[in-house]
């Protein structure tokens, strides 16, 4: 190893130790000096044994607004982006920053992502109107973001799935897909008469104005779920862009809200939701089932880790009323990016058992899984193929 890997190795080291490491590999200074701070200013108030905090040579932020802001905007230009978030979600969890966050001075300063978009929600009911602006700029900017990265491929996903599944076989001569038609009948093709007899016309259905499918998400919007409910939201509303569909999104916790009337705005959707609490899938479902007037042409996606507070054996005999009606129905446990989620494995098996898949689907999935449904292809060999990868 030549010298200058060698003191890189070092420096690194340095870094991830912090101050214990600086008897054996020296001082950090300059930009290191500064780096070093600021991970002990996070990670060096750590527990001690009998779980009571500790301060490290420089641990903890203490309560002063002016102080977290600057360290906020340090991490900023120390650290790239997905490091900062990930510093931020710890700084809020371990030193309990919650409180600043209401202070609209703090939410200038952070790094907008969703899991602060999730504990901005969390604390929509308590948060003063000042700072309630200051958080729905940031809001704004994540379902920005979210919407232009996640939007197109939707739509896309959709829109292929709905040409699909309309295409018929006895078309109407204005709705006869020519191309198509004629590369199915080319071993048909006469040489005498130099032309092909088709005896199979493959067509689409009318669909300039028709709604093809009825989509319900049904979003479980206890504390643990909130990153899905931030992904969901903006999907529905991406969703509910598509004429061809008609999609409601129903939250709830002991109680349920039905957002569909905001569904044009996203971020109004995700101020309507109200983070924390219970949780009754039973009931959530019971309002879901009054939805339904189609039931062949009806898709309802159940995201939720399943831990159900209401009745169990309700919440089991709703799904399989939906299913024996011909409802698809498939359940998330969790609709974001952050691994594999805690879930009630009983209630997941149980489901499983009904013939509905309930897996973790990432957002990057979440079109195709939509396509599929549109096309009724089979949900369980798309969920066990989407779990195994």
């Amino acid at each position: 190893m030549t010298d200058p890997e060698h003191r890189e190795r070092l420096r690194r080291w340095r870094l991830v130790l912090g101050g214990p490491a600086e008897d054996a590999l020296g001082a950090a200074t300059g930009r290191d000096g500064a780096m070093d701070a600021a991970l002990a200013t996070l990670y060096d108030a750590a527990e001690d044994a009998d779980g009571e905090r500790r301060a490290g040579r420089s641990g903890g932020l203490g309560g002063s607004a002016p102080r977290v802001a600057r360290w906020l905007g340090d991490i900023r230009e120390y650290f790239p982006r997905t490091v900062v978030q990930v510093m931020q979600a710890d700084a809020i969890e371990r030193l309990d920053l919650t409180r600043l966050l209401l202070e609209p001075e703090m939410l200038a300063a952070v790094e907008p992502d969703v899991h602060l978009v999730g504990t901005l929600l969390s604390l929509n009911r308590v948060m003063p109107a000042e700072a309630k602006q200051a958080a729905r700029r940031v809001v704004r900017s994540v379902v920005d973001d979210l919407e232009r990265r996640l939007a197109q491929r939707t739509r896309a996903a959709v829109a292929g799935a709905l040409n699909r599944a309309a295409r018929i076989r006895r078309p109407r001569h204005a709705d006869i897909d020519w191309d198509r038609t004629i590369r199915a009948n080319l071993r048909h093709y006469q040489v005498a008469h130099r032309t092909v007899i088709p005896q199979r016309l493959i067509g689409y259905g009318r669909r300039a104005s028709a709604v093809h499918r009825d989509v319900v998400l049904c979003v479980d919007q206890s504390g643990s779920m909130a990153s899905s409910v931030v992904f969901a939201g903006v999907f529905a509303a991406v969703l509910a862009s598509v004429r061809s569909l008609r999609t409601s999104l129903v939250v709830f916790d002991t109680a349920v809200v039905d957002l569909t009337e905001q569904l044009s705005d996203p971020v109004e959707v995700l101020f309507g939701t109200q983070l924390g609490g219970g949780t009754d899938i039973n009931r959530a479902l019971a309002y879901t089932q009054q939805l339904v007037t189609r039931p062949r042409d009806t898709i309802v996606v159940l995201v939720s880790d399943l831990y159900e507070g209401g009745v169990r054996e309700q919440m089991l005999r709703r799904v399989a009323e939906l299913t024996a009606a011909g409802v698809q129905v498939v359940a998330l446990l969790a609709l974001s990016d952050e691994g594999a989620p805690a879930y009630d494995h009983e209630n997941a098996a149980a489901l499983a058992g009904l013939g509905v898949p309930a897996f973790a689907c990432t957002p990057d999935a979440f079109p195709e899984l939509m396509a599929a449904a549109i096309e009724r292809r089979d949900l369980m060999a798309f969920a066990q193929r989407h779990t195994a990868g």
